[in-house]
């Protein structure tokens, strides 16, 4: 009597779990659940009109496989407590407003094989290792002041992003330029002026004497050389 009554129950419950249907994003594909079980531990809250932070407390949610929160209006920093959820095994964060530092606890996601942390604010270097030595340069586009691998913009040591060493070159050679330029329009304005007031004054005499001594002395020079 009692095993059955707890069959009873036990199947009751069981179909019972399956009257709902949701749509899940995942891994960046739209999947159709018809029927869903008790321990299915995903949560999609993306597209929707969802303001503010992500509260740390999210981290309390260690059995989580998978998280989308993308699509949305969050601002503030990742919070360090997702490191906390080490079951899961997909994030998808992208679209929203964060900014800040990516943090470090989430190298600790040892089971993550999918992350998606695109169009944001986000800002430093890309943590490494683990799991994050695997994601491309599609996990992070849309954030124009992240640097490090697998990005091609390298970090400095303090971990801002370093600016290419062809762009100094270039700007150092364009600077270079404009210098000798300059100096070229300078003697230029200079040597007409000089050879205008001479030759309106009539007296060109001192100018030609002048012009003389300097060629033989350059004539000199070279010789010697």
């Amino acid at each position: 009597m009692n095993l059955n009554e707890q069959q009873s129950s036990l199947q009751y419950m069981w179909e019972r779990d399956y009257i709902y249907a949701v749509n899940l994003t995942v891994k960046g594909f739209n999947i159709d659940l018809s029927k869903i079980s008790t321990i299915f531990t995903s949560i999609d809250l993306s597209n929707n009109n969802f303001h503010g932070e992500i509260p740390s407390v999210i981290g309390k949610l260690s059995s989580l496989r998978g998280l989308n929160l993308s699509h949305n209006s969050l601002t503030g920093h990742i919070p360090t407590s997702m490191g906390n959820m080490t079951s899961l095994e997909w994030l998808d964060l992208s679209s929203n407003r964060l900014m800040g530092k990516i943090p470090n606890e989430l190298t600790d996601l040892t089971f993550l094989a999918f992350l998606n942390l695109s169009h944001n604010q986000l800002t430093g270097p890309i943590p490494q290792g683990k799991q994050f030595s695997t994601f491309e340069n599609v996990s992070y586009e849309g954030n124009l002041a992240l640097c490090g691998f697998p990005l091609s913009k390298a970090c400095n040591n303090d971990g801002r992003k370093q600016s290419s060493p062809s762009v100094d070159s270039e700007t150092n050679i364009s600077f270079g330029w404009k210098v000798v330029l300059m100096g070229y329009g300078c003697g230029l304005i200079f040597g007409v002026l000089v050879g205008y007031v001479a030759f309106r004054n009539g007296d060109p005499k001192w100018f030609i004497t002048l012009f003389r001594v300097k060629y033989h002395r350059r004539a000199r020079r070279r010789s010697r050389n």
